[in-house]
């Protein structure tokens, strides 16, 4: 123990999650001389990893693929000493050392301590809830344009939404099928101009307007999807497709948090400008949080500040702030 009574083992920081939000932090903690953590899960990838182009990163007027950027994001945390491995985070607890109060994670078979604890799990694709979309998926349903587009080449899919995602990959789709349907529940779509003018530009691209999903159906994969319109019920229709990529908003991944911080009611993590959670020693960042815009380099920013809030947090526990 040195003279805080802290045992040597304990991280100062543990980071939950290796997405842009999570591996800056790690940069700022590394570069601040503090001791950090970052937890990547381990059966489950961070969103920007299946992006296949990111045209909105500053300084990077090209483009870059997701995965390509997520790895030169932890190729500079890493040289700056962050500690990274691979693991599912099951659960985050307070525990005490004297009177010092910190966190143990729990990740796989074995737990970590730490003084601060930054939850940067991010969120997963919302999922439909219609018939046929559990059963159908990995068999023609997915989540995923870049993972699976290449299956369906020559062939007809089925987008659903209409925000810079869906419209993104329904573009990107069409380097690999015949059609692509986009079926939006309003008249209009959600997403920046620029990619709303290359989607109306695009031969290959067709829209169900004011629509939403009712049944995906086949035999031994997808083979049609029904549709039904939002603003006359009675009318529906069937759009002949070998698979449906669903892009409908997010659901946080915020179970491991539930009960330790607040949550919104879309169980999102309450956070204030500095990233403070409710629980003290808990910060949060990226796309977890309660927030209006959900970007690479907002992630990036609230990754940043999470991390400087951290590390204030904790020089002062230690009795060395400025």
């Amino acid at each position: 123990m040195d003279k805080f009574n802290i045992p040597e083992h304990v991280y100062d920081v543990i980071i939950i999650g290796g997405g842009p939000a999570g591996l800056t932090a790690g940069l700022y903690v590394s570069r601040a001389g503090l001791r950090g953590l970052c937890i990547e899960g381990e059966s489950s990838i961070s969103q920007i990893t299946v992006t296949d182009l990111i045209e909105n990163y500053p300084g990077i007027p090209e483009g870059i693929n997701g995965f390509e950027l997520i790895e030169r994001f932890k190729k500079q945390a890493l040289q700056f000493g962050l500690e990274m491995m691979s693991s599912d985070v099951t659960s985050v607890k307070q525990t005490k050392w004297d009177d010092i109060q910190g966190w143990k994670v729990t990740a796989g078979d074995r737990a970590y301590d730490a003084l601060a604890v930054i939850c940067a799990t991010g969120a997963y694709w919302r999922k439909l809830g219609v018939p046929g979309e559990d059963a159908y998926t990995g068999k023609g349903v997915s989540y995923c344009a870049t993972c699976d587009g290449p299956i369906f080449r020559n062939r007809e899919v089925v987008v659903v939404g209409g925000g810079d995602t869906a419209v993104q990959e329904a573009i990107f789709l069409t380097n690999f099928t015949r059609k692509v349907t986009i079926v939006h529940r309003r008249d209009r779509l959600r997403a920046t101009k620029i990619l709303q003018k290359r989607a109306f530009a695009n031969s290959k691209i067709d829209f169900a307007w004011n629509s939403v999903v009712e049944e995906i159906s086949g035999k031994e994969t997808v083979e049609k999807v029904k549709i039904k319109n939002v603003k006359s019920p009675g009318v529906t229709g069937e759009i002949p497709a070998a698979g449906i990529f669903i892009f409908t908003g997010l659901t946080p991944k915020t179970d491991i948090i539930r009960g330790v911080a607040d949550l919104d009611q879309g169980g999102y993590i309450i956070v204030d400008a500095n990233m403070h959670t409710s629980a003290k020693g808990i910060f949060a960042a990226g796309d977890c949080i309660k927030k209006r815009l959900r970007q690479v380099v907002t992630a990036c920013g609230d990754g940043a500040t999470a991390a400087f809030s951290a590390q204030l947090y904790i020089e002062e526990l230690k009795g060395e702030s400025y």
